[in-house]
């Protein structure tokens, strides 16, 4: 590979590897002009300064970067399998910068939950409104933020919860986080509901899965959907699915 010298042959391969590569690491660019990472760095300073002369958007935070790269890297493989060296490479920082940020495994599975679980977005919804809020103003939003939290991250969401299944020590941490908020808040919620005689009785975690359960099967099987000409909207799953659950969970006495 020729070595390019100059600023301007640096930035054309710059260029070049960008219009291969959406999001090419500092080792790929300087792959692509035949330098050094050293070399690299001493020409442009630093990747920002670097990404503004090729009128390219900066990176995300390296913190936000190792979250993503994590979460990518979790649908592929097992946290056990997860290669802290390929993890910092895929983020594009050092292996020291990685673990300041998250000395080991329990703890960036315990921030992985809280950035890309659905519990948070559903604690969101359901701090909109107070305890005597009735279920069909509540679950609809509730419903939304689980629908919105779910797209393109199903089979990666699946996977943190075969992790949790597992009782891996690394993952303990995590999973105590996320028994926090949302899925507590909202099993508090369906409880009050159910004895105030407004919801069927039943185990408010049957009662979720009834809710989440429809959502997350159409999510995942989208793509196949599509093949048979199906594709709605997903606003309007999310209220078909909404209204199946509400007459369902009509207390017995209205649903006779």
């Amino acid at each position: 590979m020729p070595v390019h010298t100059s600023r301007a042959a640096v930035l054309a391969a710059a260029r070049a590897a960008f219009a291969r590569e959406r999001t090419p690491t500092m080792a790929d660019l300087a792959s692509a002009a035949g330098l050094s990472m050293r070399q690299l760095y001493r020409l442009f300073g630093s990747r920002e300064r670097l990404l503004r002369e090729l009128d390219q958007e900066p990176l995300p935070d390296a913190r936000a970067r190792i979250l993503e790269a994590a979460f990518e890297l979790l649908g592929q493989s097992g946290l056990a399998d997860l290669s802290m060296d390929e993890l910092a490479a895929r983020a594009d920082v050092s292996r020291a910068t990685l673990y300041r940020l998250f000395p080991g495994k329990p703890v960036l599975f315990r921030e992985l939950i809280a950035a890309y679980s659905p519990w948070e977005p559903i604690a969101r919804a359901l701090e909109q409104f107070g305890d005597g809020d009735s279920a069909e103003r509540v679950i609809p939003e509730v419903a939304r933020a689980l629908s919105e939290a779910l797209i393109g991250r199903t089979a990666v969401l699946l996977r943190m919860v075969f992790e949790m299944a597992r009782g891996d020590p690394d993952t303990a941490e995590g999973v105590q986080r996320s028994m926090v908020r949302g899925l507590p808040d909202l099993v508090n919620y369906l409880n009050r509901e159910m004895d105030a005689g407004r919801l069927r009785r039943m185990h408010p975690l049957l009662a979720l899965q009834l809710l989440a359960g429809p959502l997350v099967a159409h999510e995942m099987t989208r793509p196949l959907a599509a093949l048979t000409g199906y594709t709605p909207p997903r606003e309007r799953v999310v209220d078909e699915v909404v209204d199946f659950w509400l007459r369902a969970m009509a207390p017995n006495d209205e649903s006779a």
